[in-house]
């Protein structure tokens, strides 16, 4: 019988870095996510393959269940062994699924082109987690890491508050539908950033937390009850500017886009994925011009 599994990808609009702290982030899931699907196989072992958006096989695999309780690694396979790594992981929270007579044919379809950033990993946990009935979010730590708001997105349809409590995550959902949604983009950079240099930034001012974790709660309260197009801009800028600050680090707006006219705020951990941008007016030509061609406006990107 053929089992299907489906996650959400993510975008991280304010908290980030912090919400590894315990500060608020408003993370919203989009309408791209990542499909897995299980059926049996005839010996006990893993057939594996992942499809990309445009039907391309770009991982494609077959490893034992010995592989996966001994957790071995092969040269230069790095897919390869961070799947096993993960599955791994999986055995460990349960390892009856280890003990099966048969093995797995699995595969993986995104909705989204792999190099955007929106959780090809996060959507892959999230996935194994629901069919083996474990901890999606105790698989996340004992894996990549992370803050785990990314997991929350897979797991809910609406945008949510996420943060972590004594390092549990805590969710609760929330409404932003913006009265100027309308005037809300995403805009794909594909400039992946080194963010060493931004998380070293970050733990020097280690010894600000408790100060910085107030301000950034309050503008991301401040956002969910702003609906209007100038208050909205403000508030993102108010982030910006002082992520900016914290991060050592230039705007993505001064650095790429000084004359542009509206807002433009980093998303997640200020990488090269997508921004946010806000806008009087359709920005499409303005980027194109530019040389950034993929730009989706809210209402096709959000669930």
């Amino acid at each position: 019988m053929k089992q299907t599994f489906y996650s959400n990808g993510k975008l991280l609009i304010t908290g980030e870095y912090l919400i590894l702290d315990g500060a608020k982030g408003l993370a919203l899931p989009t309408k791209f996510g990542q499909e897995l699907a299980v059926e049996e196989h005839t010996s006990p072992e893993i057939h594996w393959t992942s499809f990309d958006i445009d039907e391309s096989i770009w991982f494609e695999s077959t490893f034992s269940f010995g592989d996966i309780q001994q957790k071995v690694t092969f040269e230069n396979q790095p897919e390869k062994n961070t799947l096993i790594s993960i599955l791994h992981e999986a055995s460990v929270l349960n390892p009856e699924f280890l003990k099966s007579s048969s093995g797995y044919k699995i595969t993986t379809q995104l909705g989204f082109p792999r190099n955007w950033g929106l959780g090809t990993s996060s959507t892959l946990i999230n996935n194994i987690a629901q069919w083996l009935k474990i901890d999606a979010y105790i698989l996340l730590k004992n894996s990549f890491g992370g803050s785990g708001y990314d997991i929350a997105c897979a797991q809910h349809n609406s945008a949510i508050l996420y943060r972590l409590i004594n390092g549990k995550p805590e969710v609760s959902t929330c409404e932003f539908q913006p009265n100027c949604k309308s005037n809300l983009y995403f805009l794909y950079l594909n400039q992946k950033q080194n963010s060493k240099s931004a998380i070293a930034a970050y733990h020097s001012k280690s010894n600000l937390v408790d100060e910085l974790i107030p301000f950034f709660d309050n503008i991301t309260d401040a956002i969910l009850k702003s609906n209007d197009f100038a208050s909205l801009s403000e508030l993102l800028l108010k982030h910006e500017n002082k992520m900016s600050a914290v991060l050592s680090q230039p705007k993505v707006q001064d650095r790429l886009f000084p004359d542009f006219k509206g807002t433009i705020k980093s998303l997640g951990a200020w990488g090269g994925d997508f921004v946010l941008v806000v806008s009087k007016d359709n920005p499409t030509d303005y980027f194109s011009q530019k040389g950034f061609t993929t730009l989706l406006p809210f209402s096709e990107m959000i669930l």
